[in-house]
């Protein structure tokens, strides 16, 4: 059961997260209507001797909110606290959905730069996890944060900017929930504007020899590679005067609905039950998709819904390093007895400035990796990572790897940099658990 709003009463219920792969048993649950309620909570739990953690909509592959202490579930703490039209920031409660957000901008005549593919998630759960899209000139949701505010373990609020506590803010915008619990966010904001999607099939060898010019000459590139294959389908997102010029709801029926989500879902269900047959399904279903073009407002380009549930693993390798390793691993697969139904996907991220940002300090490309669900991932999750981890990869924090902190110190020149902050703010491992055991340390 879940617990009236600010209370911290007991609770008996499991939290299991969207791919139902991590379960936990909370002590209680919160749900703080106000920044004094949550501060409450927290004084409380430290108490009683409770760890606390954070959770979103659980869209994390990890055990990153998984605690057997409080959880506190913020969604009494949600909507848009002011907005400043001459700075260009929107300042949003943590627990608001990004498709809440997005909606509410576009009444406003406003968009985020840029946004990953989907927008359940909520802005604190997406923002502390480094939820990315694909972008040659514009980072991640976090890269596009300007401040935010922050209930530390000793019931201090930050306020966290550039100028204000600005070592806080290089660590907080991508914290794991390690560094406290979030209550507000400013992001930078702009104008909404057209995008005009071009998504076409391509052969892999096309793709991956023409890769360099696909990404110079388009804001947004990314690609879908279908394994034992040698199809892709890309996709091209340019701003445009517009005007909108949406998919046809036919169209946008059977492409979006019937063939993404649908269909697969079935010949998903088929490789599972029969995987001997993926090699053919592969085959068929990486031409089904056909070349559209279409004009709309950013998160209805960017976005789509995704009902199909997977496992997934995500790995940020340098840039320059991304067709080396996309064919390794082409290689891998065909030189092995797996067999894999869910198609590899393939974006960039340019650097940015946030300690523990997959991008951090370098240009990137993402190479996800999944499986359907209930579908046996290990072998061909730990083949793609010891292939990623050869390129300096660093896995997506929310996303399935099995790296832990002596890595991480490697492949993150700013490691001891975000565990300073974390020692100062939480020494006490308030908001600590098993996995932020792991990828950071004691």
């Amino acid at each position: 059961m879940s617990t009236a709003a600010g209370s911290s009463g007991k609770s008996t219920a499991a939290w299991r997260n969207w791919a139902g792969n991590v379960t936990a048993r909370p002590a209680r649950e919160a749900t703080p209507a106000s920044v004094d309620e949550l501060r409450d909570a927290l004084r409380q739990a430290k108490e009683d001797g409770l760890k606390v953690k954070p959770v979103g909509t659980g869209h994390s592959f990890t055990a990153t909110a998984a605690t057997d202490g409080l959880l506190i579930r913020p969604e009494l703490l949600t909507g848009i606290r002011r907005i400043d039209r001459e700075a260009g920031t929107v300042t949003v409660e943590a627990g608001t959905p990004l498709k809440r957000l997005n909606a509410a901008l576009a009444r406003e005549g406003l968009s985020l730069t840029n946004m990953g593919d989907i927008m359940e998630q909520t802005v604190s759960g997406a923002t502390s996890t480094g939820t990315h899209g694909t972008g040659r000139d514009s980072a991640s949701i976090s890269a596009q944060i300007t401040a935010l505010e922050l209930v530390t373990a000793d019931g201090t609020v930050l306020t966290c900017s550039e100028k204000e506590n600005p070592e806080v803010f290089a660590a907080a915008r991508i914290g794991l929930g390690a560094l406290g619990v979030i209550s507000a966010i400013t992001f930078s904001v702009e104008p909404v504007f057209f995008l005009t999607a071009r998504e076409e099939p391509m052969t892999f060898d096309k793709v991956t020899s023409e890769f360099d010019a696909l990404y110079a000459e388009n804001e947004h590139f990314e690609f879908y590679w279908f394994p034992h294959t040698g199809n892709c389908t890309t996709k091209r997102n340019n701003r445009s005067a517009g005007p909108a010029a949406p998919p046809g709801k036919v169209s946008a029926f059977v492409e979006d609905e019937i063939l993404s989500n649908g269909l697969f879902q079935v010949v998903n269900t088929l490789g599972r039950a029969v995987p001997a047959t993926i090699p053919g399904i592969a085959k068929i279903s990486s031409k089904a998709l056909s070349a559209r073009t279409y004009t709309d407002i950013p998160y209805k380009v960017f976005t789509s819904p995704r009902r199909v549930r997977f496992m997934e693993m995500e790995y940020a390798v340098p840039r320059a390093a991304l067709v080396e390793t996309l064919r390794e691993l082409k290689t891998m697969v065909e030189r092995s007895n797996l067999r894999i139904s869910f198609p590899v996907e393939v974006r960039t991220a340019p650097a940015d400035d946030i300690a523990l940002s997959t991008a951090s300090g370098r240009e990137s490309a993402y190479i996800a990796v999944h499986m359907y669900r209930g579908t046996p991932y290990q072998a061909y999750f730990t083949a793609a990572e010891r292939i990623f981890t050869a390129h300096e990869g660093r896995p997506h924090w929310g996303k399935i790897h099995t790296r832990d902190a002596g890595y991480f110190s490697q492949v993150y020149p700013r490691f001891a940099e975000f565990t300073a902050v974390r020692d100062r703010l939480d020494p006490d491992r308030l908001f600590g658990n098993d996995y932020l055991r792991r990828v950071l340390g004691d």
